[in-house]
């Protein structure tokens, strides 16, 4: 087994985890996802970790899941055992994650780019769900969460024919945040993450997240109770103080996540 499939390090409160198998595009093995789903864990129970950023390399943030994991199971093995089940674990990190992506992120890498809350992507960047040219279809939420994100018509080429979207039109399709140079993507992200982790309320940022998800998953009058609820509960917290009464005072806010 590889070593070393993720490098977790932490920053200015940011924890960072890169995706560590250049020799195969930072493929998605199970032992790896199952390190990855660990150290994003470790990060978000942490609390000097605010934010988490997540990159691979300048060639592929990860050209899919490893095939090899996949070729040699059957039915029977696949209900019984759902490997896929480790990439639940991702979701429900309550951090907020930045992605700093750069080339390939397809296949299964385009779905854990889009379990990231805040993407930065390079202008080399390409997005795909090219599975269907395998005789599968995406597994780990690539047909449910793509939709959502760009739409049912782009999600339906991208599916059926296993178009890969450049950068700039991943930005227009509405798939990621930014678009920046290639010698920058990494940089922008980081300066990003830190920002967050170091100028805003770590509470607010998880309930932040907690209500935009919401959206996902409710209509639109469940998802303003829940709002409005998640609201009245940050009213209740330290930093909600601080917040208003640096602002009162024109000085920078100091939070403490309480």
């Amino acid at each position: 087994m590889d070593r070393d499939m993720t490098v977790t390090r932490c920053e200015d409160h940011v924890g960072i985890v890169q995706l560590n198998r250049p020799k195969v595009y930072n493929a998605l093995s199970f032992d790896m996802l199952d390190e990855l789903a660990r150290a994003l864990e470790a990060l978000d129970a942490d609390d000097s970790v605010h934010v988490i950023l997540i990159h691979g390399d300048d060639r592929a943030f990860s050209a899919g899941a490893d095939i090899k994991d996949m070729a040699d199971s059957d039915a029977v093995s696949w209900y019984l055992n759902d490997p896929l089940s480790v990439w639940d674990r991702i979701p429900r990190i309550r951090k907020p994650i930045v992605a700093a992506i750069a080339g390939h992120a397809l296949g299964g890498g385009c779905e854990l780019a889009m379990m990231c809350d805040v993407i930065v992507a390079s202008k080399t960047a390409r997005f795909g769900q090219p599975e269907i040219k395998i005789g599968i279809i995406p597994g780990a939420g690539g047909t449910q969460r793509l939709i959502r994100a760009v739409g049912k018509a782009v999600a339906m080429d991208m599916i059926l024919s296993g178009r890969v979207l450049t950068a700039d039109e991943a930005l227009a399709a509405g798939l990621v945040s930014r678009v920046v140079e290639p010698d920058r993507y990494l940089e922008e992200a980081m300066n990003l993450a830190r920002e967050m982790a170091t100028k805003l309320s770590p509470i607010a940022l998880r309930v932040a997240k907690e209500a935009v998800l919401k959206a996902h998953d409710v209509g639109l009058s469940e998802g303003l109770r829940e709002e409005r609820v998640l609201f009245h509960l940050l009213t209740a917290t330290e930093d909600h103080t601080e917040g208003m009464k640096a602002f009162i005072e024109k000085r920078e806010a100091h939070y403490a996540g309480k």
